[in-house]
């Protein structure tokens, strides 16, 4: 997630152009919202497969999300107009779409303010987040707006194992996720890849990053 602050600030800074990545998590770990001060005690002392969960500070808002099983989406631009839900929904055309053409039907969540008292950010589902048509949270998205320039990102909860999820956030609150069987990383990235294209009429180039700018980026790691 250091890589998508440093990507906003490139943006901002006119060396990058409106990106869209999408990347895993290894080893395992909980995000935490920028200003989420509380969460249980006891993630500071979780393991995944001999692996300690690190706990992270996102640079956006929102409650805590653990990265297993899942894939994140970060998108990086400028110039669309409106206020917040309105960008959202902008952005958000195309995970509906690129989910949709994988045969999974997504609409927006309804939950009110009350997700700020649950420490997991898929306990609820408000506007800003996508579900399945049983109600069951698939992309939970948080941004992050500054000088006109946009950071969106979201987890997209694929396959997150259930006792560890269960340890994370508490039994009561696992709930799988119905997706096409053997449904993998690589076809819903070209999904999506393709739906943005369509939604956003751009054409979209791999792009890695540089030695340089990698070094950049490590140096804002404190």
């Amino acid at each position: 997630m250091v890589i998508d602050s440093w990507l906003l600030q490139q943006h901002l800074l006119g060396n990058q152009p409106p990106t869209l990545r999408f990347y895993t998590w290894l080893p395992a770990a909980i995000s935490l919202g920028y200003h989420q001060h509380k969460y249980p005690q006891h993630w500071e002392n979780l393991t995944w497969k001999g692996d300690k969960i690190d706990l992270v500070r996102r640079p956006t808002g929102g409650r805590g999300v653990l990265h297993q099983g899942d894939l994140t989406y970060a998108v990086i631009t400028s110039g669309i107009p409106g206020n917040r839900m309105q960008v959202y929904e902008k952005i958000c055309q195309f995970l509906i779409q690129g989910w949709g053409k994988l045969g999974v039907e997504l609409r927006y969540g309804n939950a009110g303010r009350g997700y700020i008292h649950n420490p997991n950010c898929f306990g609820t589902a408000t506007s800003a987040d996508l579900v399945t048509l049983n109600g069951c949270k698939l992309i939970g998205s948080a941004q992050l707006r500054r000088d006109g320039a946009i950071l969106q990102h979201g987890s997209m909860r694929l396959q997150p194992d259930a006792e560890l999820f269960s340890q994370v956030f508490g039994a009561e609150s696992w709930t799988p996720v119905e997706l096409p069987e053997n449904l993998k990383i690589e076809q819903i990235i070209s999904g999506l890849v393709t739906a943005a294209r369509d939604c956003f009429e751009v054409e979209l180039e791999p792009q890695p990053l540089s030695d340089d700018e990698w070094k950049d980026i490590y140096s804002q790691i404190s």
